[in-house]
């Protein structure tokens, strides 16, 4: 599974649990499959995978974000990640820095402790759908 790690100082040195599939928030009007697209382009720099999708349901994080995941099967060379930059508020100084700053294709043992915790149920779904 492609997994993404979140940039910025207060993920700079989690490892465990910090870890997401792509995502992002759907703007108004937006199709959810549409997000997924748009967000794998601006987390990795690439556009995401050609191919028929699956559907691997909806998680809400403890931050109230909701993720709504799909699976496509595909390829992506973790050493061309370009991600997306953001902004923070940090200290009173505006810091500009990678939503995220690396990726990782983890085996299905390491994304069980990698991902956010609230994600583990769509790794799940993958796996079912896989075997």
């Amino acid at each position: 599974m492609l997994l993404v790690h979140p940039g910025g100082p207060f993920f700079a040195k989690k490892d465990a649990g910090a870890w997401s599939l792509p995502k992002g928030l759907i703007e108004a009007g937006e199709e959810p499959l549409t997000t997924a697209r748009r967000e794998f382009q601006e987390e990795t720099g690439s556009p995401a995978p050609d191919g028929p999708t699956t559907p691997l349901g909806e998680v809400i994080l403890k931050s109230g974000k909701h993720v709504v995941a799909f699976g496509v099967l595909g390829d992506f060379e973790v050493a061309s990640l370009k991600s997306n930059e953001v902004d923070l508020q940090l200290r009173g100084q505006l810091v500009r820095f990678p939503e995220v700053d690396r990726a990782e294709w983890a085996t299905v043992e390491r994304a069980r402790v990698a991902v956010n915790p609230a994600q583990l149920p769509l790794i799940e779904k993958a796996l079912t759908l896989v075997r």
